[in-house]
């Protein structure tokens, strides 16, 4: 039994109905061969009230540089599946102490083209937070973010991609949070009744430096790089 709060109730709900919408299009396309890999997705309560731990990924890295996301990584084969490399990527990127966490869900394997990634969600609550600081070698910033600064309807915008494509994006934290992570957020905060109505029709193109680097990182990933 979990200590996770009331607050997270209707999201714990929502996320286990066996009806429950899809967040992004499953992983049943994946290649057998497509990288496995799992995110953290982890909710706690701080001083400003229920927030999500967030990371903003080094320029250097050859995968996803740059970009805000949740913490987690590839899963090795010393793993005991998703939730064991959650929570290993967790810890090494931020310093949390993974004894303090209570996984609550483990979501579908979603699968992501553009990096050809596999990824599972593990939606996780904070039980006993302890002091975050960025790896220096991957992680660039570490942030608890508000979930009353994601819902709140002017951090709320759509990013639009030179290919045409057009999703949800969060200005939080010092940062743009758009892509995957932007998305799985949209869909849990919708999910679990948090979501206030926001202007959809404000559209922001991706910054160049952001589209440099997300290029960069799908060129690597397709073996171009």
């Amino acid at each position: 039994m979990t200590s996770a709060p009331e607050w997270l109730r209707p999201l714990l709900e929502a996320v286990a109905k066996p009806d429950a919408p899809s967040l992004m299009p499953q992983a049943e396309g994946a290649p057998d061969a497509a990288r496995r890999s799992a995110v953290l997705i982890l909710f706690g309560e701080g001083a400003t009230g229920p927030d999500v731990l967030l990371i903003e990924r080094s320029a250097h890295l050859r995968s996803h540089a740059g970009q805000p996301a949740f913490p987690g990584g590839g899963i090795d084969p010393g793993d005991n599946g998703p939730v064991q490399a959650a929570l290993r990527e967790a810890q090494e990127e931020t310093g949390l102490d993974p004894d303090g966490v209570d996984v609550l869900h483990v979501l579908p394997e979603l699968w992501l083209p553009p990096s050809a990634n596999a990824v599972t969600p593990v939606l996780a609550w904070w039980r006993e937070p302890t002091e975050v600081t960025p790896d220096p070698n991957e992680v660039a910033a570490v942030a608890r973010v508000p979930i009353a600064h994601l819902v709140d309807p002017a951090n709320r915008l759509q990013i639009v991609h030179p290919s045409g494509w057009l999703g949800p994006a969060f200005e939080v934290a010092d940062m743009l949070v758009w892509g995957f992570t932007a998305a799985l957020l949209d869909r849990l905060l919708a999910l679990a009744g948090w979501e206030r109505p926001w202007d959809r029709s404000r559209t922001q193109e991706l910054p160049e430096e952001m589209l440099r680097l997300a290029l960069r990182s799908r060129r690597i990933a397709s073996g171009d790089g």
